[in-house]
């Protein structure tokens, strides 16, 4: 098999010196058909993985040092082996519930390129020795349900899907389930029990780790979508044109959602590990600069549960490596801007209210902190908070957070830097997620929210009467 970049896999697949892996079919307006997709490369990949077998498959993925584009990025590969050997049936999962403030890249994916996804799946599956698919999509989406449910028909009609797949040996079949819309499902294990008809909640680690012990109790993968959208690229050119992209410790491309208070906001498709946030937010084939004019005032680079960044760490490179040793994370690809017109304690608001709200009521510190988090907030926003109110947010945090956070100006703030991720006293992300997004705006402006409360009322002593 070559390992030289196939320029011809998909027409568009360099703009201008750009890689595009994921995204060179977004040019064309039928891109979501087996028409278009079969037109410009698409199934030679599983083609491709048909012939070299399973294990040299897995080899492939595992020598791609393909991270996970969900927000753990953890590499893929090394994933799948986790599974116990010997025990069936066994399933392959796909996240493809969407949630997180300020994501929507996989959601394109979805719509625009339905097919890349199928193949993926059967790529993962085949290398993985997976007997059953399901494709989990957010209930807000009702145009990638349609269009995946409309390709899996087409894939299914051409042999794609279905029993002793292209004259091979490997059978698959690939279901699609419609979610209900909680954020909380974005968690590997939660999502599960909704599949399983159960209501969406974490489950306790150990014992269940899906790879182990995931839907209806038996071993399963849980992919994002963009992870599984990268493998027909691998499969067609192999893991050295894979890692020829990007640098050594995140190679290939990744999508960005760029949303805010940009020129040019939207999906991009850029460079892993070597395109800063400065080329994103500034660069011309991206998102040209703030809009009206006006001056960067912080950005969140990773989601809404990601902490915030200020101007003068543009520099930093969108690597994972990078994000989190300086206090923050990647997460789920999303870079929120805001300019110096933003109200910062209002757009503190917004988020923790999101996270608040999508608590799935299982963890107390989660289910009570996040709401008493959205309550002091809403109360410092109204006008009817005291300066009491700011310290109480931090004492609240610390029973979703003990400890110290970790902050992306930890060392310019004085504070004692922490590594990414923070403790935790809940099971996954959501409640932290609550505090993480009060925690950055209130240490990096205090003042803003200084300026909205007033001085809390001192007590009184008042004497009793003896006798």
């Amino acid at each position: 098999m070559s390992t030289a970049i196939t320029r011809d896999y998909t027409p568009g697949f360099y703009e201008g010196d750009r890689p595009k892996i994921v995204t060179s079919r977004f040019e064309y307006e039928d891109s979501h058909t087996i028409e278009r997709f079969e037109a410009t490369g698409g199934y030679e990949g599983l083609k491709a993985a048909l012939a070299m077998g399973p294990e040299a498959m897995s080899g492939e993925v595992k020598a791609s040092t393909l991270l996970g584009r969900g927000g753990a990025g953890f590499p893929a590969g090394v994933k799948w082996g986790f599974t116990p050997q010997g025990v069936w049936p066994r399933y392959l999962v796909v996240n493809g519930d969407e949630s997180e403030p300020g994501t929507y890249k996989d959601r394109l994916l979805m719509e625009r390129d339905p097919h890349q996804l199928i193949e993926g799946c059967l790529i993962a599956s085949y290398a993985a020795g997976l007997s059953q698919c399901f494709l989990y999509v957010r209930g807000e989406m009702p145009l990638a349900h349609e269009r995946i449910a409309k390709a899996l028909d087409d894939a299914y009609a051409a042999g794609y899907i279905g029993k002793n797949i292209l004259g091979s040996d490997f059978s698959m079949d690939i279901v699609l389930h419609w979610g209900a819309g909680a954020y909380v499902v974005g968690e590997e294990t939660a999502l599960i029990e909704s599949l399983e008809g159960e209501r969406g909640m974490p489950r306790l680690k150990p014992p269940y780790f899906p790879a182990a012990v995931g839907l209806y109790g038996q071993p399963t993968i849980v992919n994002n979508v963009e992870t599984l959208a990268n493998l027909p690229f691998i499969a067609a050119n192999g893991s050295a044109a894979f890692t020829s992209i990007g640098t050594e410790t995140s190679p290939g491309t990744r999508m960005v959602a760029i949303s805010g208070h940009v020129k040019r906001p939207g999906v991009y498709e850029i460079v892993n590990g070597s395109t800063s946030f400065r080329d994103i937010i500034y660069g011309d084939e991206f998102c040209q600069g703030i809009r009206d004019g006006n001056e960067l005032k912080a950005f969140v680079p990773g989601g809404g549960s990601a902490p915030w960044f200020l101007p003068d760490q543009l520099d930093i490179q969108f690597e994972s490596k990078q994000a989190g040793a300086a206090g923050s994370m990647l997460g789920s690809g999303a870079v929120m801007v805001m300019d110096d017109t933003t109200d910062i304690p209002e757009m503190a608001l917004t988020l923790v209210r999101f996270y608040a709200h999508e608590s799935c009521g299982k963890c107390v510190p989660c289910r009570e902190g996040g709401t008493w988090l959205l309550r002091i907030v809403e109360r410092i926003c109204s006008g009817h908070g005291t300066d009491a109110d700011l310290d109480q947010l931090l004492e609240v945090g610390q029973s979703i957070c003990p400890g110290e956070m970790p902050h992306a100006s930890s060392e310019r703030l004085g504070l004692e830097a922490v590594p990414f991720p923070y403790k935790m006293t809940t099971i996954c992300f959501v409640g932290p997620s609550a505090y993480a997004s009060i925690h950055s705006p209130l240490t990096l402006f205090r003042d803003e929210f200084e300026a909205k409360v007033v001085p809390a009322p001192k007590r009184v002593s008042i004497p009793v009467a003896a006798g």
